[in-house]
C-alpha cells in the first residue's frame, strides 16, 4: 500500500490580471497545504489566464507569468503542483506546465497538442511541442529542462496529459503508462458545452482504467474573459473508478477536491495486464528525478464518489446546466466589467423575460453558493451595495427593467412584462415611445415626400418602431451604470430576423448561443419546476400561453414570429443541417422532408429557400451581434466559431434546383 493525498483546484481567472491571479493561486496553494495534500493540479494557463488572444505575442505578458510563478514558489513547499503559463522559448510560444517540487521548478512540460478547433486558437499564438524532444535551459540563472518530460518524485512518477491531449485517440498517456508513470494529471481549460461533462468523466476514468494510473483533471472557473463559460467541475480518479469529484458552476474565487489514492494498486493492476508491455530503455520522453519526502498517511484509500449536486444527476440536466452556465456567466460579466447592474427591454415577450429572469438568477444563484455576504463583497465595487440587508434588495437594485409600448403594443404583454418583474423582484418601468415614434416618421416622411403605408412600406416601419426603443433602455442603462442585455435567441441570430439598433441593442447578448425551440421547452420547465435550489416560477405561464410575435405591426395583422419566419422546431433543423452539418440545400430540403412529413412540400421548399436567403443576407448582422455566450458546440459566432463570407453567391443556383 502506498498512499498519497492528491487534488486538483478549479480556480476563476482573469487575462492578465496580475495581482488577482497571484493571490487566487496563492490562497488555493495555502488551503492545500492546511489538507495535507502532497500532489496538485491546477488549470492550463493559469498564471496568465487563457483567453489573453493576441495579447500573449506581447514579450511582457511571458515575462511576467514567469515572474509570478517563481513570486509563488515559496508556497509551494511540501508539495508537487503543476502551474500553467505561457513560455518563449526559440523565439516560439509555447503553452507550458511548470512542475514545482517542494519549493523549486523541477520541469517546464510544454503542450504536445494543440486546440485548433470552435472556440479554441492555440495553435494562432503557440507552437507545438514535438514528442520525444528534451532540451536544456537557463532561467534566471537556473538550469531547467524542457520538453517530453515525466518527474519522479520519491520514487512516484507523475506524468502530463495537457487538456486537449487527452481527448485525442493518440493520448500521451498511453507512453506515459509504458514507461511506468503512476500519476498523470490534466491541467485544463475546457470550454463548458451542454452534456460535456459525461464527457470528462468518461476520459478520466478510462485513462486511469486503460493506464493504471491515478488520473487528475483540473479546470478552469466562471466567465473568464467574456464568451467562454468554464464550468469548473474536478475530478480524480483511480483503478477506472471517479474517487473524487468536485462543484461545477461554483462562485467562489476556486474549488478543491480531494482523495486519497493507493499507488501500489494501480501498479499491481498495470502487473496483471497481460497486454501490457513497459518501454525498456526509457526511449520516448525523459524522467527527472526529484527528492520528495512523501508522508505517510494512515486509513485507506478514498471510495468511488458520487457527484457533488442532486441536479448533476436529474433529468433535467440540460435545463439545470443552460439556468446554471448563463447565470455564472452574467455574474462574472458584471463583476469584471465592474458596471453595477443590468438593464433589459421587457417586452412581455419570451426572451426578454428569459434574459430577465437569467439576469436574476445570476445573484439568487449566487448567494445559494457564497451567501448575501459573498455577493456583496464579490461584488464590492457597486456602489452603496453593502448598505442593502437582504438578496431581494441587491435583486430590486442591480436589474432593471423598462415596457417600452407603441400603438401596436398589447395589454397581455404588458401584463406578462409586469408580472414577470414583480415576481423576479426587479425594478420596472413603464412609458410610451410612441411621440418619439410618430417623430421620426414625421421628420423623414416631410423631408422625402413620402406617406407612411403599411403595405408599401413594411419592414420600414417595423424597423423604425425598434429602433424608437433604443435611445430610451440605452439612456436607462447609462442612469444606473448598468450593462444593458440584448435579447436576441441563436434563431433570430441564423435569419437575421431582428432589428439592427433596434431589439440588438446591447453589450451583451445571453441568449445568442440558444435556439428559440430550446427556449421555449426552458421556459415551459421554468413555469413547473426551475433551478434546484430556487423552483418554480409560476408567472412565466402568461408568456408562456402566449404565441410569439414581435409586436410591430398594427394588431389587426396577428403579426406572429413563426408565421414571418417558419415553425422554430423546423428553423431549428434546417439551421443544424445547413451549419453544423454543412449540407447543401438539397439534401437540407431531404432531411426536413424526412423529419417533418406533416407539413406540405410546397412549405418545406419555401422554409428552406427562406432560410438560405435570409442567412446569407444576414451575414453582416451577426458580426455586428453583441457578444453571447458560447453553450454549445453549434455557435453561429463568426469572431469565435461560424465563419462565413458577408457577400457570397446567395446559393442562389442551389436552391433554384430544389423543385427537382
Amino acid at each position: 500500500m502506498k498512499l498519497v493525498k492528491v487534488a486538483a483546484t478549479v480556480i476563476n481567472q482573469t487575462p492578465f490580471d496580475w495581482l488577482g491571479n497571484e493571490a487566487r493561486i496563492k490562497s488555493a496553494l495555502r488551503d492545500a497545504r492546511t489538507k495535507n495534500i502532497s500532489v496538485l493540479c491546477l488549470p492550463e494557463l493559469c498564471i496568465s489566464g487563457y483567453g489573453c488572444e493576441d495579447a500573449f505575442y506581447m514579450p511582457h505578458l511571458s515575462e511576467r507569468s514567469w515572474k509570478m510563478l517563481e513570486d509563488l514558489l515559496p508556497e509551494t513547499k511540501g508539495m508537487v503542483v503543476s502551474l500553467g503559463l505561457p513560455f518563449l522559448h526559440r523565439g516560439a510560444l509555447f503553452n507550458v506546465i511548470a512542475v514545482v517540487v517542494d519549493g523549486q521548478v523541477a520541469a517546464v512540460v510544454p503542450k504536445k497538442l494543440l486546440a485548433g478547433d470552435g472556440v479554441h486558437y492555440e495553435p494562432r499564438w503557440f507552437k507545438s511541442w514535438p514528442s520525444g524532444m528534451v532540451e536544456e535551459i537557463t532561467v534566471n540563472g537556473h538550469e531547467i529542462l524542457i520538453g517530453d518530460l515525466f518527474v519522479n518524485c520519491g520514487g512516484i512518477k507523475i506524468g502530463f496529459e495537457i487538456c486537449e491531449e487527452a481527448w485525442v485517440a493518440n493520448r500521451p498517456g498511453a507512453v506515459l503508462a509504458r514507461l511506468g508513470v503512476d500519476i498523470v494529471l490534466n491541467p485544463s481549460a475546457s470550454h463548458f458545452a451542454f452534456g460535456k461533462r459525461q464527457i470528462r468523466e468518461r476520459f478520466v476514468s478510462e485513462g486511469s482504467r486503460a493506464f493504471n494510473v491515478v488520473y487528475l483533471y483540473s479546470n478552469l472557473l466562471g466567465n473568464e474573459s467574456g464568451r467562454i463559460i468554464f464550468d469548473g467541475g474536478a475530478m480524480i480518479a483511480s483503478e477506472g473508478h471517479i474517487v473524487g469529484c468536485g462543484q461545477r458552476f461554483g462562485y467562489r474565487d476556486f474549488v478543491t477536491t480531494e482523495a486519497v489514492v493507493d499507488v501500489a494498486l494501480n501498479r499491481m493492476a498495470r502487473a496483471r495486464t497481460g497486454s501490457f508491455q513497459p518501454l525498456i530503455g526509457n526511449e520516448i520522453g525523459q524522467s527527472i528525478n526529484v527528492s520528495f519526502d512523501w508522508p505517510e498517511i494512515e486509513g485507506c484509500a478514498s471510495g468511488e464518489a458520487t457527484w457533488v449536486e442532486s441536479w448533476e444527476s436529474s433529468k433535467d440536466f440540460k435545463a439545470e446546466e443552460f439556468s446554471r452556465s448563463v447565470a455564472l456567466g452574467l455574474f462574472d460579466f458584471l463583476r469584471k466589467s465592474r458596471l453595477h447592474g443590468f438593464t433589459v427591454s421587457l417586452s412581455g415577450g419570451l426572451d426578454s423575460a428569459a434574459v430577465t429572469t437569467l439576469a436574476a438568477f445570476s445573484l439568487r444563484l449566487a448567494a445559494l453558493d457564497i451567501g448575501v455576504s459573498g455577493v456583496k463583497e464579490r461584488l464590492g465595487h457597486i456602489t452603496g451595495i453593502h448598505q442593502f440587508h437582504s438578496l431581494d434588495e441587491i435583486v430590486h437594485s442591480l436589474i432593471g427593467c423598462a415596457y417600452q409600448a407603441t400603438a401596436n403594443s398589447g395589454e397581455a404583454t404588458e401584463a406578462a412584462a409586469k408580472g414577470i418583474a414583480e415576481a423576479l423582484g426587479v425594478s420596472f418601468w413603464r412609458w410610451s415611445v410612441n411621440d418619439v415614434l410618430e417623430s421620426y416618421k414625421s421628420i423623414v416622411g416631410q423631408a422625402t415626400g413620402t406617406k407612411w403605408e403599411w403595405n408599401e412600406h413594411d419592414i420600414i416601419l417595423q424597423n423604425i418602431q425598434a429602433r424608437s426603443r433604443a435611445p430610451s433602455i440605452w439612456m436607462l442603462a447609462n442612469l444606473k451604470n448598468h450593462l444593458l442585455l440584448a435579447t436576441s435567441n441563436r434563431s433570430e441570430v441564423a435569419v437575421g430576423y431582428a432589428t439592427m439598433d433596434g431589439d440588438t441593442c446591447g453589450g451583451l447578448s445571453p441568449l445568442a448561443g440558444i435556439d428559440k425551440a430550446y427556449l421555449r421547452q426552458w421556459m415551459e420547465w421554468l413555469e413547473i419546476k426551475g433551478p434546484s435550489g430556487l423552483g418554480p416560477l409560476p408567472a412565466v405561464h402568461a408568456i408562456n400561453k402566449m404565441v410569439p410575435t414581435a409586436e410591430l405591426r398594427p394588431r389587426s395583422q396577428h403579426q406572429t414570429d413563426e408565421a414571418d419566419l417558419m415553425p422554430y422546431d423546423v428553423l431549428d433543423v434546417i439551421e443544424r443541417a445547413a451549419i453544423r452539418d454543412k449540407m447543401s440545400p438539397k439534401d437540407v430540403l431531404i432531411t426536413l422532408t424526412a423529419k417533418f412529413p406533416q407539413h406540405a412540400a410546397q412549405d418545406r421548399k419555401i422554409w428552406v429557400t427562406r432560410f438560405f436567403t435570409l442567412w446569407c443576407r444576414n451575414q453582416w448582422k451577426r458580426e455586428r451581434y453583441a457578444p453571447g455566450f458560447h453553450l454549445d458546440d453549434e455557435s453561429l459566432d463568426p469572431k469565435t466559431w461560424c465563419r462565413f463570407p458577408i457577400l457570397s453567391g446567395n446559393f442562389i443556383d442551389e436552391l433554384s434546383h430544389l423543385d427537382a
